[in-house]
Parts: C-alpha cells; sequence; structure tokens
C-alpha cells in the first residue's frame, strides 16, 4: 500500500540540500497514512478544486499557496468563520489530505514553478541556469504580452510601457518576489522587460513609469499571481508520475479569481 505520506517523502527526497527545518510545506489537514487513491496538484486548493477532487474520485490535493487564506495556514481565528467550517467540512467529509509544496518546489533545481513555465512559454532553448534573464527573439511589448495570453491562458495583462517598444531580453519573475528584487533586475541593463505574478501599485509599477517618463526603454507585465505560477504545477504532474506510477495524477487548474469589467 502507498500512503499520502509516501508520496510526500518520496517528493522531498528529490529536493536538493534535503528537506527544510522551517517551511510551509506541511499537512494543512486530513491523515496522510491513508492509502492514497489519487492527486490532484494546484496552485491554490479553492473550494471549486476540492469539488473537483472530489468527483475525480482522489484524495490528495498537493497545493502551491495556502488553503485557509494566510501564509501559514492558521485556522484558530477562523473557528467560527462560516466559510473556514464548510470548506474544512468538505475536505474532511471526504478524507482529502491537503499537503502544500511551495519552498521546496521553489528550491528545486531548477526551479519546478520558473521550469513550468518556461516549458509553457516554449522558452527552454533561451533558459540561462540560476538567472531569471532570458533573451528571447525581438518583439513588441505588445507582442509579447499577446504571447503570455495565449501560452498561459490569461485573458487580461497589465503593462506599463510603450507597447511598441522592442523587447528580448525578459527578467521572469513569477509569483511575488517583491519590489526590491524586482527593481533591481529591472536597473540592469541586459533587462527590458519585467514579466511577473504581482507586485505592489506603489513600487515596481512606479519604478517603470518614471524610467519610460525619463525616456528609458523598459517595460513591465503583471500576469497575476496564480495566472504566472499555475504553469508550474502543471509541470509537476509531469515531475512526479515516474516517482509514484500507478497513481493517478491530474492537475487542476484554479484559475484568476478575478473578473474584469
Amino acid at each position: 500500500m502507498t500512503t499520502i505520506q509516501n508520496v510526500i517523502d518520496v517528493i522531498l527526497d528529490q529536493i536538493p540540500g534535503g528537506r527544510l527545518e522551517e517551511t510551509v510545506d506541511t499537512v494543512k489537514c486530513g491523515d496522510p497514512a491513508r492509502e492514497v487513491k489519487g492527486i490532484v496538484t494546484t496552485f491554490l486548493a479553492s473550494t471549486g478544486v476540492i469539488r473537483k477532487t472530489i468527483e475525480l474520485g482522489a484524495n490528495f490535493i498537493i497545493t502551491h499557496e495556502p488553503t485557509f487564506y494566510n501564509h501559514l495556514d492558521e485556522v484558530e481565528k477562523l473557528a467560527d468563520d462560516p466559510i473556514y467550517r464548510e470548506k474544512r467540512a468538505l475536505l474532511d467529509d471526504h478524507g482529502i489530505v491537503v499537503w502544500r509544496f511551495h519552498d521546496h518546489w521553489h528550491r528545486h533545481e531548477p526551479d519546478g514553478i520558473g521550469m513550468g513555465v518556461v516549458k509553457a512559454l516554449e522558452w527552454e532553448p533561451y533558459l540561462q541556469v540560476d538567472s531569471p534573464s532570458i533573451t528571447i527573439p525581438t518583439m513588441t511589448l505588445s507582442e509579447l504580452a499577446s504571447h503570455l495570453k495565449a501560452r498561459l491562458g490569461i485573458a487580461t495583462l497589465r503593462v506599463v510601457g510603450d507597447l511598441q517598444m522592442p523587447c528580448r531580453r525578459v527578467a521572469l519573475m513569477v509569483g511575488a518576489p517583491g519590489a526590491e528584487w524586482q527593481m533591481r533586475w529591472l536597473a540592469r541593463d541586459d533587462v527590458d522587460v519585467l514579466v511577473t505574478g504581482e507586485v505592489h501599485e506603489w513600487e515596481t509599477s512606479e519604478y517603470v513609469r518614471d524610467a519610460v517618463a525619463q525616456g528609458r526603454p523598459k517595460a513591465l507585465i503583471v500576469a497575476g499571481h496564480a495566472n504566472s505560477e499555475e504553469p508550474g504545477m502543471a509541470y509537476l504532474v509531469e515531475w512526479l508520475r515516474p516517482l509514484v506510477p500507478g497513481v493517478q495524477i491530474t492537475h487542476v487548474p484554479v484559475g484568476d479569481a478575478f473578473s474584469y469589467l
């Protein structure tokens, strides 16, 4: 019998450098000693993803981001919250284990999330090891945005910069790496455009707006946190299948939480 804990151990054994002592990559609910009946990978274990997991007959969700609305999945203050209680009951009633795979997946070599995004964008020939900088065939900012939308399945992007600006040197920094890191790369002469998941609107976006006003050829594309990292959890299916043969593994995208009017 292969248990859910067996699967977790197999995954962590593949991560360079061994297991982290301090990490958010813990079981968030359920008993990992249960036999694994099917695995779902996702960016975030929303109620919709949980319902799809039940339909698939799976009982193990590997999520990249928190399940209970805060980074550490602390639930004490949510004990009487009806939305939390219903979500938790849905998981418990169907014997579903949720485990977060965030820190270790980013620690994989290459970064598992980043690799999934590069594969989705068909930028593997341009990948540079240990660097977010990727040199691609020259295209305008507008064409680059269209490529991202088509390859990542994104309906809407946020862009700062001249849409006709030539873009060749891309800093691909998915998720929310923070303004200091984003601006450090944007300041480099060998970076034209930053593609990222999210920004604080008083930081990186304003840095790029000022750069453009000063006549500097810089641009920013903001894809959304979930949109920018979901491909990395889709790639996890491909990566994991050889490690747990015979177990059904399905990627269930959470999708963008926002509608645009």
